[in-house]
């Protein structure tokens, strides 16, 4: 500390040169305090304290003026005028049965729930953020909301639950079993990075959801009900009845939030120094998870399943206040119920005299946040730091190539060794050098004559050993259905032998939907593996990038507008939209593997949500069929729809095996793949095409078959060894995965039939969380 006017003593005088004090001549004077004099140059800034009680002021009043603007607003043809007289009972008002229809019984309630609901969930969001440490972490991209859902669609088709309470319940259940697990993942190894809690949550999220598909498919008046509450809305909101019986949960799960936020900052600066201060971390954990849970499953059950609330409000609300927790709290609460009660009134008056979906309002505003957080400057200060990448100046004492890279070629050059290839003479033995093939590290050349093929042996065994796995899958999809045919007979039919009868309905009905997936298949399979070499990143697949559900929007759109399904070219116009607007946002793929993952998700959440809508604006047996579709279903599909991704393969194969040897050079940085003549960028360019023309394919086929292409390459991965890019596994494993799903589809529930991708779904979110948290997890993400 400096003064102009007072002696200060110096621990270090021994060493200052003469004294051990210092003077108002040795030291300048300081200069005075801030003034508001515009001559001064200087500008009086409020305290903190008081920002942020300007701030809460401030939102207080916004939201004030937001519930008004929603009880003057909707149907009725009830104004400003008359909702200020039926409020202050100006001139007898509250005795006008329409006032009180419209204003008490119907706007009134529903601006009261848009604001709970809001609260509930920018608390819940900035609650996650805070205990995580990841300004990622929302209900909806945590699966919270996707348990919660569950529970919700379980109680209506199997228990026949149609209260609000009931729903209460079944979400509840729903909503601890996703908290429970996100935060228990969440514990492992210290907390955890924020890709794998997002990535982890994702995949709760997808199983949950599959399971909730599982119920919907096979109940008609299930789906009719849910496919309008899965939206989010609060159209349905009348009286004060359900928001009564929520109400004392809403109220506990805000008491607990505030409760813990003094122990929740105690954790923010460590475990070690939350117990030194007193805390416990584990009980902070689990209040936290209490207090998320009752404000998600009161929320859910009153407005649906309404995602990125909770990450735009917790995320604003840090921007805003820094990072003292009580004041982000009640903010991030005042932010969400803002937000909502102004998206219901815009959803009342976008598509008059209908009502559009709160949710989709919500995803216009949260995805555009969501993808200015991951380009935040302010990620590092968050726990979001970015991978090193290439495109920096290089650093002194790097060496030209990876030692990885060396060390395989000084095997190939040792195993060479063992063969004069000038005069063709073993170098150990003297004797000669066989002539048909030359042994080299893991490898078997074949020559013939002038030609001559380097076979690399774990590859092609894998290989052949998955074309075997395809033909029993092949047969064994052919023989499950309705025949008294063995598996003998089915084989023989496969290739056009035995009774004529046998082939007619093996080849005519049966392999056509087997066709169909096999090739849907091998083209998810192979561009999951061009993505995840692209982005170095093995959970970044097609459908965490955006790809599917744009190629789903893509093709609804085009039935809606053509009044006809099959436009095969839709699928892949929507996958190239998709990833042209989550590359060119991400700014590229490269080594920015989070980036591109979260924007991705971001994109997926728009166009699930508008493929929502044009399901909800279609009649139910229409909306039905495309739900099955949307879910991934091969049912109906034969030889003249899979002419399309054959030809697709056809041409696309070729090519991606051509660019094999660079996609293997590719998995380097940047500056290695060029020191040794490989042009990154148009390897990349070229390949990312391949990979969206691939996936489109696919889903103009069968729709989104979900974690194919994630699955695919790691399996094929394993079972090839890591140093090359198994193009052809991967291929082979999409297809034999395809298939394989199909078939379980069929036979698991006797008389109905479960869609392809909700039976990977299911089994692909455990998968999802075996990469995640494997012992070699770090490695293979």
């Amino acid at each position: 500390m400096q003064t102009g006017h007072s002696q200060v003593p110096r621990p270090d005088a021994q060493h200052a040169g003469k004294s051990g004090t210092l003077t108002a001549e040795a030291v300048p004077p300081a200069p005075p305090p801030a003034s508001g004099d515009p001559a001064d140059g200087r500008v009086e800034h409020p305290s903190p304290r008081r920002r942020t009680g300007l701030l809460i002021t401030g939102f207080t009043a916004v939201v004030v003026l937001l519930a008004g603007l929603s009880l003057s607003v909707g149907a009725g043809e009830v104004g400003p005028g008359g909702a200020l007289d039926y409020l202050f009972d100006l001139g007898g008002a509250r005795s006008d049965s329409r006032l009180s229809l419209v204003i008490g019984d119907l706007r009134l309630p529903r601006t009261l729930t848009a604001v709970l609901v809001g609260a509930a969930l920018g608390v819940a969001g900035c609650l996650l953020q805070a205990v995580t440490r990841n300004p990622l972490a929302e209900t909806g991209l945590l699966g919270v909301n996707a348990g919660a859902s569950l529970g919700v669609v379980a109680g209506i088709a199997l228990l026949g639950l149609d209260s609000g309470y009931a729903y209460l319940v079944c979400a509840f259940v729903g909503a601890v079993a996703a908290s429970g697990l996100v935060l228990l993942i969440a514990g492992r190894g210290g907390g955890g990075s924020p890709m794998r809690l997002v990535l982890a949550g994702s995949a709760l999220g997808a199983t949950f959801g599959g399971v909730t598909s599982v119920i919907v498919v096979n109940s008609a008046e299930t789906y009719d009900r849910f496919r309008f509450w899965v939206l989010g809305s609060l159209a349905g909101v009348e009286g004060y009845g359900e928001l009564g019986r929520l109400l004392p949960v809403l109220l506990i799960g805000f008491a607990v939030a505030l409760l813990v936020t003094r122990p929740l900052s105690a954790l923010a600066l460590g475990d070690d120094l939350a117990r030194g201060l007193g805390h416990r971390p584990s009980l902070i954990r689990t209040s936290v998870a209490v207090a998320v849970t009752l404000l998600t499953a009161a929320a859910v059950a009153l407005a649906g399943p309404i995602s990125f609330l909770g990450l735009l409000a917790g995320f604003l609300a840090r921007a805003l206040t820094g990072t003292g927790l009580a004041a982000r709290i009640v903010l991030a609460g005042l932010i969400g119920a803002g937000v909502l009660t102004l998206s219901d009134v815009a959803a009342r008056v976008v598509a008059r005299p209908f009502e559009a979906p709160v949710s989709v309002i919500v995803a216009l505003i949260g995805a555009p946040v969501l993808i200015g957080i991951v380009r935040s400057r302010r990620l590092a200060s968050m726990g979001m730091t970015e991978p090193a990448t290439g495109d920096g100046p290089p650093r002194r004492r790097r060496p030209p190539v990876p030692a990885r890279l060396a060390a395989l070629l000084g095997r190939s050059r040792a195993a060479g060794a063992d063969t004069d290839v000038g005069t063709g003479t073993d170098a150990r033995s003297g004797g000669p050098r066989k002539p048909a093939r030359a042994s080299l590290a893991g490898t078997v050349v074949l020559r013939r004559g002038p030609v001559s093929l380097l076979v690399h042996r774990r590859p092609a065994l894998a290989a052949t050993g998955l074309a075997a796995l395809g033909l029993l899958a092949v047969t064994l999809s052919a023989y499950a259905g309705q025949s008294d045919m063995d598996v003998g007979r089915t084989f023989r039919a496969l290739f056009g032998q035995g009774d004529r009868f046998d082939v007619l309905l093996v080849q005519k009905f049966r392999l056509g939907r087997i066709v169909a997936g096999l090739a849907a298949g091998a083209a998810l399979g192979l561009a999951g593996c061009l993505t995840q070499t692209l982005a170095r990143n093995r959970l970044a697949t097609p459908e965490l990038l955006g790809v599917n559900d744009g190629a789903t929007a893509a093709v609804l759109l085009s039935v809606s507008v053509t009044g006809t399904f099959g436009a095969w070219w839709a699928g892949p116009l929507g996958a190239l939209a998709a990833v042209l607007v989550v590359t060119t946002v991400a700014g590229g793929l490269g080594q920015r593997g989070y980036r591109v993952l979260v924007v991705g998700l971001a994109m997926s959440a728009l166009a699930s949500a508008i493929t929502q809508v044009m399901l909800a604006r279609r009649s139910l047996s229409s909306a039905g069929s495309l739900y099955v579709w949307t879910s991934g279903s091969l049912n109906g599909r034969g030889y003249s729809v899979a002419v399309p991704v054959l030809i697709g393969l056809c041409v696309l194969v070729p090519a991606a095996l051509a660019v094999a040897r660079h996609l293997g050079v590719l998995r380097f940085d940047d500056a290695t793949a060029a020191s040794v003549g490989v042009r990154p960028g148009r390897v990349r360019t070229v390949c990312m095409l391949l990979a969206v023309a691939l996936a489109g394919l696919a889903v103009g086929v069968c729709g989104p078959v979900a974690f194919v292409a994630l699955a695919s390459p790691v399996i094929a991965s394993r079972l090839a060894g890591p140093l090359r890019v198994p193009l052809v596994g991967s291929m082979l494993t999409g297809a034999v995965l395809v298939v394989t799903a199909d078939t379980v589809g069929r036979i698991v529930f006797s008389g109905s039939e479960l869609p392809v991708g909700v039976v990977t779904t299911v089994l692909g979110g455990p998968f999802l969380l075996w990469v995640l948290l494997g012992r070699s997890a770090a490695t293979r993400v």
